[in-house]
């Protein structure tokens, strides 16, 4: 098996003798076909091959190969951006009627997506704490919950979910966890490792890493057996009349099933594809991934320890601290190092917060995250404005809190920035 380091340069596409070295863009809606009979044994699932880009794209396949490879699944699938991704995660499985469990400290648009659009669309969610108990994350279980959700580490506050926990509890009752892991990324942690099946990505964030193209992704482990639950996953587990009845889990198997059935129905109804071109871009981004995700680490370590010694600055949320409450779920799932984004907060709570950002010069404020460039945001009044002050408590984010997205930089150049916008206070 490749090292990781090895698999963001070479995974996926694999040329041929003569073929170009470099993932070709295949910039085309459309494929040719000889015969009538060729194109309807793809209709019918019976071969493999394209038809339309607006389900699947040669160029989209061999990216989200390599991000199959990079996250130890047996399938992915691109989408037009990270909300597609956890969308479809979700809705390939949940229904109508049906209900899902979720940590509380997830990206705000998440929030929105699920607390109130898929609401519209009847379904339910119950969001728990990351820090509840075993009892109070198995209270949450109803007898329609399809899957449980969480992010590797919340956007925005930083804080590192126990992925075994919520794995155990999602089994326990026979139902797959779903992992948004774009802060991580492959890189610093592979949730399947650690017992997730579904692991979605903004890739967006680290993975492009330049502010470049807008991008999700979804992976599947290839590890959760369907069929043992088929009352729960009738949509897997059942014909599917617009495919002539075709069972995704007897013909494509825990391998194939998923991803799949995600790209056969809702892509083909939806029609949320990354662009080629976006998926070529995607890819050069993940050839570096590895080496920009060490200086990030690094950086950001620095910056935490920088803010949690400076007089102006209240509190630090970032795992590499020693004193984080997050600081042991970090040495367990983040061995190699977390991400680049930390938070903090300042003396005189929202309007000194307001009025630091203010005074930064090399750092703007921007609603992006996760850049070679470094960033920051004040989550209340932007990302998470739609949420209520209780609402905003539960997600972990307090209405002085900065969110610091810290880049590839020379990290010297960065705190002196910060150190001169929070002095700016006195």
């Amino acid at each position: 098996m490749k090292r990781i380091e090895t698999t963001c340069v070479h995974g996926g596409y694999v040329p041929k003798n003569g073929e170009p070295r470099q993932t070709p863009i295949i910039q085309s809606t459309t494929f040719k076909y000889d015969t009538s009979e060729d194109m309807a044994k793809l209709f019918d699932l019976e071969e493999s091959g394209y038809f339309y880009s607006r389900l699947q794209n040669p160029t989209n396949d061999n990216v989200a190969a390599k991000i199959a490879q990079l996250e130890g699944g047996t399938a992915a699938m691109l989408t037009s951006s990270g909300q597609a991704a956890n969308f479809f995660a979700v809705f390939n499985i949940a229904t109508a009627g049906d209900h899902v469990a979720a940590s509380s400290t997830i990206y705000g648009g998440t929030y929105n997506l699920f607390a109130v659009t898929m609401k519209k669309m009847g379904v339910e969610f119950t969001f728990v704490s990351p820090d509840c108990s075993e009892e109070e994350l198995n209270a949450a279980f109803k007898p329609n919950t399809k899957a449980v959700f969480g992010e590797t580490i919340a956007n925005p506050a930083v804080i590192v979910l126990d992925i075994e926990k919520f794995a155990k509890a999602a089994h326990a009752h026979g139902v797959p966890l779903i992992i948004d892991n774009a802060f991580a990324t492959s890189i610093n942690c592979r949730p399947i490792e650690w017992g997730a099946d579904i692991v979605t990505h903004s890739t967006t964030k680290y993975m492009d890493g330049h502010g470049s193209a807008v991008g999700g992704a979804i992976v599947d482990s290839g590890k959760f057996d369907w069929m043992a639950h088929a009352d729960k996953f009738p949509g897997l587990c059942q014909p599917d009349d617009s495919y002539h009845g075709i069972v995704y889990a007897e013909k494509f198997g825990k391998e194939g099933a998923f991803i799949t059935k995600a790209t056969a129905q809702l892509m083909r109804d939806l029609g949320s594809i990354q662009s080629p071109q976006n998926a070529f871009i995607l890819n050069l981004g993940l050839e570096s991934l590895h080496v920009r995700m060490k200086r990030h680490c690094e950086n950001a370590q620095k910056m935490a320890e920088f803010l949690h010694g400076h007089k102006n600055v209240t509190w630090v949320t970032y795992c590499g601290l020693k004193d984080d409450k997050c600081y042991e779920l970090g040495q367990k799932y983040l061995k190699n190092g977390s991400c680049g984004v930390l938070s903090f907060g300042v003396k005189g709570g929202r309007k000194a917060a307001e009025e630091v950002m203010k005074h930064f010069k090399l750092i703007p404020i921007e609603t992006h995250v996760a850049d070679a460039r470094s960033c920051c945001l004040h989550p209340a009044s932007a990302t998470h404005r739609q949420m209520n002050d209780e609402e905003l408590l539960a997600a972990g984010v307090k209405p002085e809190l900065i969110r610091l997205s810290v880049g590839i930089e020379n990290i010297d150049d960065l705190i002196e920035d910060v150190k001169q916008a929070i002095d700016a206070l006195n």
